[in-house]
């Protein structure tokens, strides 16, 4: 039936031809446009995953960041009590230096002045052991009965002379012995407090190495932490520009997806308009042969009707005033 209308008309079927022609193109372009839209949709989507990522790595990293940062502090304050330790055992050493350089200084004058006395105690005596020398007890007795023959016996002149330059003799040796006792004594007493301070500063200079190993130690560690969160901070640095390049990558996607949303509203509209458009041209040409169809069918009703009014009228029936009208109305026209 549409055929034999259209083929009736030239007028709509050209119409229906252009209107078939937009839609079909509108088709192909609204099929490029979903196409596009498509991969943008799913470049996208990888964007955010990427950008999500990225987020959760920084996080990560800024979590790793704050624990290097703890055990930073925390090596600090062990680093800063060893420096304090070191600081008291330096105290320390400075006090108890002094004393030892003194103690040793001591001790070495000391030995110079027996080395001195002992030389003067051996000197004009003939070959004797060191242990007749030192036995002050021996000399003793011996500077006693010398001043006892010198005073009891007779002797000559010549006697009592080498009995007085013996006794002399003697009684130098003894005294320089006596003196040699007594300053080795002092020595002793030097040595021991030495060896005591020496000790001291022994101790005293172990710990200080012991302590500077600690620090060496702690001084390594924080080195390594330091260049672990500088390298931490260069990851983050590097993966927040990653982070940035996504979003605004993500920024311009979604400003070719607002132009794309944009067009195809606007070829939508255009579609809608041409698709009126055609319609409405289809309406104009079909209407006069509605209207002349609607005419037939009517002045066919009319004359039914005008032929049943006649034999009423005919046959001496009442007519109606509709009846009447139907007769009458032709002869007046």
């Amino acid at each position: 039936m549409v055929q034999e209308q259209n083929s009736g008309n030239p007028a709509t079927a050209q119409s229906t031809a252009a209107s078939a022609s937009t839609t079909k193109k509108d088709n192909k372009i609204d099929s490029t446009i979903d196409s596009n839209q498509k991969t943008l949709l799913e470049f996208k989507k990888s964007l955010i995953e990427e950008q999500k990522s990225g987020e959760s790595q920084i996080e990560q990293i800024n979590q790793k960041i704050e624990e290097t940062k703890k055990i930073i502090d925390q090596e600090r304050v062990k680093l800063e009590a060893e420096r304090q330790k070191l600081k008291q055992i330096n105290e320390l050493k400075d006090a108890d230096y002094a004393k030892f350089t003194e103690l040793k200084n001591s001790l070495i004058a000391e030995r110079k002045r027996m080395k001195t006395l002992d030389s003067k105690a051996s000197s004009g005596v003939g070959p004797r052991s060191r242990r007749d020398r030192f036995n002050i007890a021996n000399l003793t007795r011996a500077l006693e009965q010398i001043e006892k023959d010198i005073q009891t016996k007779k002797l000559s002149k010549d006697e009592e002379r080498r009995l007085v330059l013996k006794s002399k003799e003697i009684a130098t040796r003894l005294h320089a012995l006596k003196m040699i006792n007594k300053k080795e004594d002092t020595y002793k007493s030097l040595a021991t407090k030495f060896e005591d301070i020496k000790g001291k500063m022994n101790q005293i200079f172990d710990q200080k190495a012991d302590v500077g190993k600690v620090i060496g130690k702690i001084k390594a560690n924080l080195d390594e932490l330091l260049n672990k969160r500088e390298a931490l901070y260069e990851e983050r640095r590097g993966i927040i520009h990653k982070v940035r390049e996504a979003a605004a990558k993500i920024e311009m996607v979604d400003t070719q997806l607002n132009a794309i949303e944009f067009k195809k509203n606007r070829l939508q509209h255009s579609s809608e308009r041409q698709r009126r458009y055609s319609t409405e041209r289809r309406s104009k040409h079909e209407l006069p042969q509605d209207k002349m169809r609607k005419n037939k069918e009517n002045q066919e009703l009319w004359n039914s009707l005008k032929e049943v009014a006649l034999k009423k009228m005919s046959s001496g029936e009442k007519l109606t005033f509709d009846e009447m009208k139907l007769i009458y109305a032709e002869e007046s026209d």
